[in-house]
């Protein structure tokens, strides 16, 4: 077990998840409940993925059946970008489709405010012009003051920020009553951000890594890009602590302080990806990683919303 990291909202939160991203519905029963049983407490959802229900029914089943119960389950999904003005009712949504009663970890999935296309509808409102529909009537501290409000009606227990900048993380601490618990960034070796996870860490706003082994497959499908996973230095070094490159990456991001969710959808990946608690990166090797980082994005929506909003 890779253990646990304090929020600044007092609740633990388990350093390894699985992000079920991109998991089709057939499939997802089995992947959770493989999961549970290799010992995972903590799934990171969105509305935006469109399988809550999917994952729902798979949650209730292992509750039902005696085996997790449900404080010990650590459960995140996140508001898309076209729910922005009905926050109550995108998280009320996304509990229904998840069957529960409340929620571990809400964040705010990207900070934009789309046109608004109905609750639990998560296409990217793309206007005439082929650009992405930007609301400019929301702002983002109207957005954090809603969510703010679930916590005090218990449907939420922790708050956080998806894909936030320094600029847009230090603007939401200002502004925040409740401040965000997490930033959930995309973060690996080709693309560390030394900058912004310190930042973060040091204002007490838990970094989870999206994204932490470069996107393998799934980005290069969707985006073109390539993966740190057949780095030389990190195949070395795997090889030197007689570990798989994805296992040393995830050390890596743990040993960072940062949780790391990857996506797996084979059983003995899940596995592998649980089992990175017996073994320790040297200092050395520590800077070895840090010394291959390209500044490299691979998760690249521009490609579906005619806009970079990273540019």
């Amino acid at each position: 077990m890779a253990g646990t990291i304090k929020l600044n909202s007092g609740y633990e939160m388990p350093m390894v998840g699985l992000g079920v991203w991109r998991m089709e519905g057939k499939s997802i029963r089995d992947l959770i409940l493989s999961a549970i049983k290799i010992g995972y407490r903590h799934f990171d959802c969105a509305a935006d993925y469109q399988n809550e229900a999917e994952v729902g029914e798979a949650l209730e089943e292992a509750l039902k059946s005696g085996l997790v119960k449900r404080e010990d389950l650590f459960i995140t999904t996140k508001l898309w970008n076209s729910d922005h003005g009905h926050v109550l009712e995108a998280c009320k949504d996304s509990l229904k489709k998840l069957r529960l009663d409340y929620l571990d970890l809400y964040l705010v999935h990207f900070p934009i405010a789309t046109r608004h296309t109905g609750v639990g509808t998560t296409a990217s409102a793309i206007g005439e012009d082929g650009v992405l529909d930007i609301d400019t009537t929301i702002s983002l501290e109207t957005t954090w003051h809603a969510m703010e409000d679930l916590v005090s009606k218990g449907l939420v227990r922790s708050i956080g920020i998806s894909n936030y900048d320094i600029f847009l993380t230090r603007d939401c601490l200002a502004y925040s009553k409740i401040k965000p618990a997490v930033n959930q960034i995309e973060t690996h070796p080709y693309f560390q951000r030394d900058s912004l996870v310190r930042f973060c860490q040091k204002h007490g706003v838990c970094v989870t890594a999206h994204t932490p082994l470069g996107g393998a497959a799934a980005n290069t499908e969707w985006f073109g890009s390539v993966s740190c996973l057949d780095d030389p230095t990190l195949k070395a070094l795997a090889e030197k602590y007689n570990k798989t490159v994805a296992q040393l990456i995830l050390k890596w991001g743990l040993q960072r302080n940062t949780v790391v969710i990857p996506k797996s959808s084979k059983e003995e990946r899940l596995r592998e990806n649980f089992q990175v608690s017996d073994f320790t990166i040297s200092d050395d090797d520590m800077d070895k990683i840090k010394a291959i980082d390209r500044k490299y994005r691979t998760n690249q929506p521009a490609k579906f919303w005619g806009i970079d909003l990273y540019a």
